[in-house]
Protein backbone atom coordinates (compact mmCIF):
# COMPACT_ATOMS: atom_id res chain seq x y z
CA UNK A 1 0.00 0.00 0.00
CA UNK A 2 1.06 3.58 -0.57
CA UNK A 3 -0.04 7.18 -0.67
CA UNK A 4 -0.45 8.89 -4.04
CA UNK A 5 0.02 12.52 -5.01
CA UNK A 6 -0.39 14.73 -8.05
CA UNK A 7 1.85 17.78 -7.76
CA UNK A 8 0.84 20.51 -10.23
CA UNK A 9 0.53 17.70 -12.80
CA UNK A 10 -0.63 18.71 -16.27
CA UNK A 11 -1.30 16.87 -19.51
CA UNK A 12 -1.06 18.92 -22.71
CA UNK A 13 -2.25 17.97 -26.17
CA UNK A 14 -1.02 19.69 -29.32
CA UNK A 15 -2.92 22.70 -30.55
CA UNK A 16 -2.70 26.48 -30.72
CA UNK A 17 -2.75 27.12 -27.85
CA UNK A 18 -2.08 23.61 -26.43
CA UNK A 19 -5.12 21.88 -24.89
CA UNK A 20 -4.74 21.27 -21.15
CA UNK A 21 -6.64 18.02 -20.60
CA UNK A 22 -5.45 18.10 -16.97
CA UNK A 23 -4.34 21.48 -15.66
CA UNK A 24 -1.98 21.77 -12.66
CA UNK A 25 -3.70 19.04 -10.64
CA UNK A 26 -2.76 19.16 -6.95
CA UNK A 27 -4.16 16.18 -5.08
CA UNK A 28 -2.98 14.15 -2.09
CA UNK A 29 -4.46 10.65 -1.63
CA UNK A 30 -3.72 8.99 1.71
CA UNK A 31 -2.51 5.43 2.14
CA UNK A 32 -5.56 3.16 2.11
CA UNK A 33 -7.96 5.87 0.95
CA UNK A 34 -10.72 5.32 -1.62
CA UNK A 35 -10.77 8.47 -3.75
CA UNK A 36 -13.21 8.97 -6.62
CA UNK A 37 -12.53 11.27 -9.58
CA UNK A 38 -15.82 12.49 -11.00
CA UNK A 39 -16.92 14.99 -13.62
CA UNK A 40 -18.73 15.30 -16.94
CA UNK A 41 -17.34 13.93 -20.20
CA UNK A 42 -14.12 15.73 -21.13
CA UNK A 43 -13.39 16.87 -17.58
CA UNK A 44 -9.98 15.13 -17.51
CA UNK A 45 -10.76 12.45 -14.94
CA UNK A 46 -9.74 9.46 -17.10
CA UNK A 47 -6.67 11.34 -18.35
CA UNK A 48 -5.61 11.97 -14.75
CA UNK A 49 -6.00 8.27 -13.96
CA UNK A 50 -4.01 7.28 -17.05
CA UNK A 51 -1.26 9.74 -16.02
CA UNK A 52 -1.11 8.01 -12.65
CA UNK A 53 -0.94 4.63 -14.38
CA UNK A 54 1.84 5.76 -16.71
CA UNK A 55 -0.33 5.39 -19.83
CA UNK A 56 -0.24 9.17 -20.41
CA UNK A 57 2.71 11.49 -19.86
CA UNK A 58 2.71 14.24 -17.25
CA UNK A 59 3.98 17.16 -19.34
CA UNK A 60 4.32 19.41 -16.29
CA UNK A 61 4.54 18.76 -12.57
CA UNK A 62 5.09 15.37 -10.93
CA UNK A 63 3.33 12.22 -9.74
CA UNK A 64 4.37 10.29 -6.64
CA UNK A 65 3.39 6.80 -5.47
CA UNK A 66 4.52 5.70 -2.02
CA UNK A 67 6.80 8.72 -1.74
CA UNK A 68 8.60 7.82 -4.99
CA UNK A 69 8.59 10.15 -7.98
CA UNK A 70 7.22 8.00 -10.80
CA UNK A 71 6.74 10.79 -13.36
CA UNK A 72 9.18 9.22 -15.80
CA UNK A 73 8.72 5.60 -14.73
CA UNK A 74 7.15 3.12 -17.14
CA UNK A 75 3.68 1.77 -16.32
CA UNK A 76 4.94 -1.77 -15.62
CA UNK A 77 7.30 -0.47 -12.93
CA UNK A 78 4.80 1.64 -10.96
CA UNK A 79 3.39 -1.16 -8.80
CA UNK A 80 -0.23 -0.41 -9.64
CA UNK A 81 -3.07 -2.57 -10.96
CA UNK A 82 -5.65 -1.08 -13.31
CA UNK A 83 -9.21 -2.28 -13.88
CA UNK A 84 -10.73 -1.03 -17.12
CA UNK A 85 -14.27 -0.51 -18.37
CA UNK A 86 -13.81 -3.53 -20.63
CA UNK A 87 -12.93 -6.68 -18.74
CA UNK A 88 -10.00 -7.49 -21.07
CA UNK A 89 -10.03 -11.20 -20.18
CA UNK A 90 -8.26 -13.79 -22.29
CA UNK A 91 -11.09 -15.88 -23.81
CA UNK A 92 -8.98 -19.05 -24.20
CA UNK A 93 -7.92 -19.09 -20.53
CA UNK A 94 -9.91 -20.27 -17.53
CA UNK A 95 -10.83 -17.92 -14.71
CA UNK A 96 -7.92 -19.24 -12.63
CA UNK A 97 -5.49 -18.77 -15.54
CA UNK A 98 -6.74 -15.23 -16.20
CA UNK A 99 -6.35 -14.28 -12.56
CA UNK A 100 -2.88 -15.77 -12.27
CA UNK A 101 -1.47 -14.69 -15.62
CA UNK A 102 0.42 -11.64 -14.33
CA UNK A 103 1.98 -13.77 -11.60
CA UNK A 104 3.09 -16.29 -14.23
CA UNK A 105 4.90 -13.48 -16.04
CA UNK A 106 6.59 -12.62 -12.73
CA UNK A 107 7.82 -16.24 -12.61
CA UNK A 108 6.22 -17.07 -9.28
CA UNK A 109 5.96 -20.74 -8.41
CA UNK A 110 2.79 -22.61 -9.35
CA UNK A 111 2.07 -23.19 -5.66
CA UNK A 112 2.29 -19.46 -4.83
CA UNK A 113 0.12 -18.57 -7.82
CA UNK A 114 -2.50 -21.14 -6.86
CA UNK A 115 -2.56 -19.86 -3.27
CA UNK A 116 -3.05 -16.22 -4.29
CA UNK A 117 -5.68 -17.08 -6.88
CA UNK A 118 -7.59 -19.21 -4.39
CA UNK A 119 -7.52 -16.44 -1.76
CA UNK A 120 -8.76 -13.83 -4.26
CA UNK A 121 -11.45 -16.20 -5.55
CA UNK A 122 -12.70 -16.72 -1.99
CA UNK A 123 -12.98 -12.95 -1.47
CA UNK A 124 -14.93 -12.52 -4.71
CA UNK A 125 -17.11 -15.65 -4.52
CA UNK A 126 -15.46 -17.00 -7.67
CA UNK A 127 -14.27 -20.36 -6.35
CA UNK A 128 -16.99 -22.39 -8.19
CA UNK A 129 -16.02 -20.75 -11.49
CA UNK A 130 -12.23 -21.13 -11.49
CA UNK A 131 -12.24 -23.73 -14.28
CA UNK A 132 -14.73 -21.91 -16.50
CA UNK A 133 -13.91 -19.77 -19.53
CA UNK A 134 -15.03 -16.11 -19.62
CA UNK A 135 -17.77 -16.83 -22.18
CA UNK A 136 -19.54 -18.99 -19.57
CA UNK A 137 -19.74 -16.09 -17.07
CA UNK A 138 -22.17 -13.22 -16.61
CA UNK A 139 -21.05 -9.61 -16.94
CA UNK A 140 -20.82 -9.20 -13.17
CA UNK A 141 -18.77 -12.37 -12.81
CA UNK A 142 -16.37 -11.24 -15.55
CA UNK A 143 -15.90 -7.93 -13.76
CA UNK A 144 -15.09 -9.80 -10.55
CA UNK A 145 -12.50 -11.86 -12.44
CA UNK A 146 -10.91 -8.61 -13.63
CA UNK A 147 -10.85 -7.42 -10.02
CA UNK A 148 -9.36 -10.73 -8.90
CA UNK A 149 -6.60 -10.39 -11.48
CA UNK A 150 -5.71 -7.06 -9.88
CA UNK A 151 -5.95 -8.33 -6.30
CA UNK A 152 -3.55 -11.26 -6.74
CA UNK A 153 -0.78 -8.85 -7.72
CA UNK A 154 -0.96 -7.18 -4.28
CA UNK A 155 -0.19 -3.74 -5.79
CA UNK A 156 0.46 -0.47 -4.01
CA UNK A 157 -2.71 1.00 -5.53
CA UNK A 158 -5.78 0.00 -7.50
CA UNK A 159 -6.84 2.23 -10.40
CA UNK A 160 -10.38 1.73 -11.70
CA UNK A 161 -11.64 3.40 -14.87
CA UNK A 162 -15.47 3.26 -14.95
CA UNK A 163 -15.48 -0.48 -14.18
CA UNK A 164 -19.27 -0.73 -13.80
CA UNK A 165 -20.42 1.09 -16.92
CA UNK A 166 -21.10 -2.14 -18.85
CA UNK A 167 -23.40 -3.58 -16.18
CA UNK A 168 -27.17 -3.19 -15.88
CA UNK A 169 -28.63 -1.01 -13.13
CA UNK A 170 -29.30 -3.78 -10.59
CA UNK A 171 -25.90 -5.39 -11.08
CA UNK A 172 -24.18 -2.01 -10.82
CA UNK A 173 -25.63 -1.50 -7.34
CA UNK A 174 -24.63 -5.02 -6.26
CA UNK A 175 -21.09 -4.79 -7.67
CA UNK A 176 -20.66 -1.30 -6.23
CA UNK A 177 -21.35 -2.69 -2.76
CA UNK A 178 -18.87 -5.52 -3.40
CA UNK A 179 -16.14 -3.06 -4.43
CA UNK A 180 -16.69 -0.91 -1.34
CA UNK A 181 -16.58 -3.92 1.00
CA UNK A 182 -13.52 -5.35 -0.74
CA UNK A 183 -11.60 -2.07 -0.57
CA UNK A 184 -12.39 -1.74 3.12
CA UNK A 185 -11.17 -5.29 3.72
CA UNK A 186 -7.94 -4.91 1.73
CA UNK A 187 -7.28 -1.26 2.75
CA UNK A 188 -5.48 -0.71 -0.55
CA UNK A 189 -5.22 2.85 -1.90
CA UNK A 190 -7.83 3.11 -4.66
CA UNK A 191 -8.42 5.79 -7.28
CA UNK A 192 -11.75 5.29 -9.05
CA UNK A 193 -13.07 7.19 -12.08
CA UNK A 194 -16.74 7.57 -12.89
CA UNK A 195 -19.11 10.04 -14.55
CA UNK A 196 -21.91 8.84 -12.27
CA UNK A 197 -22.05 11.16 -9.26
CA UNK A 198 -24.32 8.76 -7.32
CA UNK A 199 -21.63 6.11 -7.70
CA UNK A 200 -19.03 8.63 -6.56
CA UNK A 201 -21.00 9.64 -3.48
CA UNK A 202 -21.68 6.08 -2.34
CA UNK A 203 -18.14 4.74 -2.86
CA UNK A 204 -15.60 7.42 -2.09
CA UNK A 205 -14.04 8.34 1.24
CA UNK A 206 -13.44 11.60 -0.62
CA UNK A 207 -14.61 12.77 -4.04
CA UNK A 208 -12.62 15.03 -6.38
CA UNK A 209 -14.78 16.98 -8.84
CA UNK A 210 -13.09 17.97 -12.11
CA UNK A 211 -14.24 20.36 -14.82
CA UNK A 212 -12.27 21.20 -17.95
CA UNK A 213 -9.16 19.57 -16.49
CA UNK A 214 -9.27 21.75 -13.35
CA UNK A 215 -9.96 20.44 -9.85
CA UNK A 216 -13.06 22.22 -8.52
CA UNK A 217 -13.31 20.67 -5.05
CA UNK A 218 -12.12 17.58 -3.18
CA UNK A 219 -13.92 16.67 0.01
CA UNK A 220 -16.08 14.06 1.69
CA UNK A 221 -19.40 13.26 -0.03
CA UNK A 222 -21.33 14.95 2.78
CA UNK A 223 -19.24 18.14 2.59
CA UNK A 224 -19.65 18.31 -1.20
CA UNK A 225 -23.41 18.00 -0.83
CA UNK A 226 -23.79 20.43 2.07
CA UNK A 227 -21.09 23.02 1.23
CA UNK A 228 -20.29 23.04 -2.51
CA UNK A 229 -17.50 25.47 -3.27
CA UNK A 230 -19.06 26.82 -6.45
CA UNK A 231 -22.18 26.65 -8.59
CA UNK A 232 -20.75 23.92 -10.84
CA UNK A 233 -20.17 21.52 -7.93
CA UNK A 234 -23.58 22.42 -6.51
CA UNK A 235 -25.34 21.54 -9.76
CA UNK A 236 -23.28 18.42 -10.46
CA UNK A 237 -23.46 16.75 -7.05
CA UNK A 238 -26.85 15.37 -6.08
CA UNK A 239 -29.55 13.46 -7.94
CA UNK A 240 -31.32 15.49 -9.10
CA UNK A 241 -28.85 18.33 -8.82
CA UNK A 242 -29.31 21.53 -6.88
CA UNK A 243 -31.75 24.04 -8.33
CA UNK A 244 -29.73 27.04 -9.54
CA UNK A 245 -31.27 30.32 -10.67
CA UNK A 246 -29.67 33.72 -11.24
CA UNK A 247 -32.26 36.18 -9.97
CA UNK A 248 -32.48 39.90 -9.14
CA UNK A 249 -31.66 41.23 -5.69
CA UNK A 250 -34.11 43.29 -3.68
CA UNK A 251 -33.74 45.32 -0.51
CA UNK A 252 -34.61 42.25 1.57
CA UNK A 253 -32.99 39.44 -0.39
CA UNK A 254 -33.44 37.76 -3.77
CA UNK A 255 -36.62 37.48 -5.81
CA UNK A 256 -37.61 34.16 -7.43
CA UNK A 257 -40.99 34.64 -9.05
CA UNK A 258 -43.34 35.75 -6.28
CA UNK A 259 -41.00 34.42 -3.59
CA UNK A 260 -38.53 36.68 -1.78
CA UNK A 261 -35.64 34.76 -0.23
CA UNK A 262 -34.09 36.73 2.66
CA UNK A 263 -30.31 37.20 2.36
CA UNK A 264 -27.77 38.87 4.68
CA UNK A 265 -26.50 42.29 3.61
CA UNK A 266 -22.96 40.84 3.29
CA UNK A 267 -24.14 38.34 0.68
CA UNK A 268 -26.07 40.97 -1.28
CA UNK A 269 -22.99 43.17 -1.31
CA UNK A 270 -20.62 40.34 -2.32
CA UNK A 271 -22.91 39.30 -5.20
CA UNK A 272 -22.22 42.56 -7.02
CA UNK A 273 -18.48 42.69 -6.23
CA UNK A 274 -15.46 41.21 -7.99
CA UNK A 275 -15.75 41.42 -11.74
CA UNK A 276 -18.87 43.52 -11.57
CA UNK A 277 -20.65 40.95 -13.76
CA UNK A 278 -24.22 40.42 -12.68
CA UNK A 279 -24.35 43.44 -10.34
CA UNK A 280 -27.80 43.48 -8.76
CA UNK A 281 -28.19 39.73 -9.15
CA UNK A 282 -27.28 36.60 -7.24
CA UNK A 283 -27.28 32.91 -8.09
CA UNK A 284 -29.52 31.05 -5.66
CA UNK A 285 -29.04 27.34 -5.00
CA UNK A 286 -31.72 25.21 -3.32
CA UNK A 287 -31.84 21.42 -3.11
CA UNK A 288 -35.16 19.81 -4.18
CA UNK A 289 -35.77 18.60 -0.60
CA UNK A 290 -35.30 22.16 0.73
CA UNK A 291 -38.38 23.29 -1.23
CA UNK A 292 -42.01 22.53 -0.50
CA UNK A 293 -45.44 23.09 -1.98
CA UNK A 294 -47.27 25.95 -0.27
CA UNK A 295 -50.82 27.24 -0.19
CA UNK A 296 -52.40 29.30 -2.99
CA UNK A 297 -50.97 32.79 -3.24
CA UNK A 298 -47.87 31.91 -1.22
CA UNK A 299 -44.38 31.65 -2.67
CA UNK A 300 -43.50 31.32 -6.36
CA UNK A 301 -45.87 30.01 -9.01
CA UNK A 302 -44.57 26.83 -10.63
CA UNK A 303 -46.04 25.31 -13.78
CA UNK A 304 -45.76 21.50 -13.53
CA UNK A 305 -44.01 19.98 -16.58
CA UNK A 306 -43.07 16.52 -15.26
CA UNK A 307 -43.82 14.38 -12.20
CA UNK A 308 -41.46 11.51 -11.35
CA UNK A 309 -43.12 9.14 -8.88
CA UNK A 310 -40.45 7.07 -7.16
CA UNK A 311 -42.49 5.18 -4.59
CA UNK A 312 -41.78 6.84 -1.24
CA UNK A 313 -41.65 10.32 -2.75
CA UNK A 314 -41.93 12.20 -6.02
CA UNK A 315 -39.97 14.85 -7.91
CA UNK A 316 -42.04 17.65 -9.40
CA UNK A 317 -40.32 19.41 -12.32
CA UNK A 318 -41.53 22.77 -13.54
CA UNK A 319 -40.68 26.37 -14.32
CA UNK A 320 -40.90 29.59 -12.31
CA UNK A 321 -40.97 32.89 -14.20
CA UNK A 322 -38.98 35.83 -12.85
CA UNK A 323 -39.46 38.85 -15.08
CA UNK A 324 -38.94 37.54 -18.61
CA UNK A 325 -36.90 34.49 -17.60
CA UNK A 326 -38.15 30.98 -16.85
CA UNK A 327 -36.14 29.05 -14.24
CA UNK A 328 -36.29 25.25 -14.19
CA UNK A 329 -37.06 24.01 -10.67
CA UNK A 330 -37.34 20.53 -9.11
CA UNK A 331 -39.27 20.03 -5.86
CA UNK A 332 -39.22 16.84 -3.79
CA UNK A 333 -42.67 16.01 -2.40
CA UNK A 334 -44.56 13.16 -0.76
CA UNK A 335 -45.62 10.53 -3.27
CA UNK A 336 -49.33 10.55 -2.42
CA UNK A 337 -51.43 12.98 -4.47
CA UNK A 338 -48.63 14.73 -6.39
CA UNK A 339 -49.70 17.66 -8.62
CA UNK A 340 -50.86 16.91 -12.14
CA UNK A 341 -49.04 17.73 -15.37
CA UNK A 342 -49.84 21.29 -16.46
CA UNK A 343 -51.14 22.31 -13.03
CA UNK A 344 -49.93 25.55 -11.43
CA UNK A 345 -48.74 25.17 -7.83
CA UNK A 346 -46.93 27.42 -5.38
CA UNK A 347 -43.44 26.72 -4.05
CA UNK A 348 -41.53 28.03 -1.06
CA UNK A 349 -38.46 27.22 1.00
CA UNK A 350 -39.25 24.48 3.52
CA UNK A 351 -38.80 25.15 7.23
CA UNK A 352 -35.15 24.50 7.98
CA UNK A 353 -34.33 24.31 4.25
CA UNK A 354 -30.87 25.58 3.30
CA UNK A 355 -30.42 28.26 0.65
CA UNK A 356 -26.98 28.54 -0.98
CA UNK A 357 -25.74 31.66 -2.74
CA UNK A 358 -23.13 32.01 -5.48
CA UNK A 359 -21.60 34.94 -7.32
CA UNK A 360 -23.50 35.36 -10.62
CA UNK A 361 -20.30 36.06 -12.55
CA UNK A 362 -17.65 33.76 -11.08
CA UNK A 363 -19.93 31.05 -9.64
CA UNK A 364 -17.97 31.12 -6.36
CA UNK A 365 -19.80 30.50 -3.11
CA UNK A 366 -20.83 33.65 -1.24
CA UNK A 367 -22.36 32.44 2.02
CA UNK A 368 -19.15 31.21 3.64
CA UNK A 369 -19.19 30.57 7.39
Amino acid sequence: MADVSFRKASRLYSGTPPVRAVDALDLEIADGEFLVLVGPSGSGKSTALRMLAGLEDADEGAIHIGGRDVTGVQAKDRDIAMIFQSYALYPHMTVAENMGFALTLQRLSKADIATRVRQAADMLDLTPYLERKPKALSGGQRQRVAMGRAIVREPAAFLMDEPLSNLDAKLRVETRANIAALQQRLATTTVYVTHDQVEAMTLGHRVAVLRGGVLQQCDTPRALYDRPRNAFVAGFIGSPGMNLATVPLSDDGARLGGLTVPLPRSVRSAAGSGTGTGSGEVTLGVRPEALCLTGPGEGAELTVELVEELGADAFVHGSVRTGEIDHRIVVRTAAHLPPRLGETVHVGVAEGGTVHTFHPGTGDRLDED
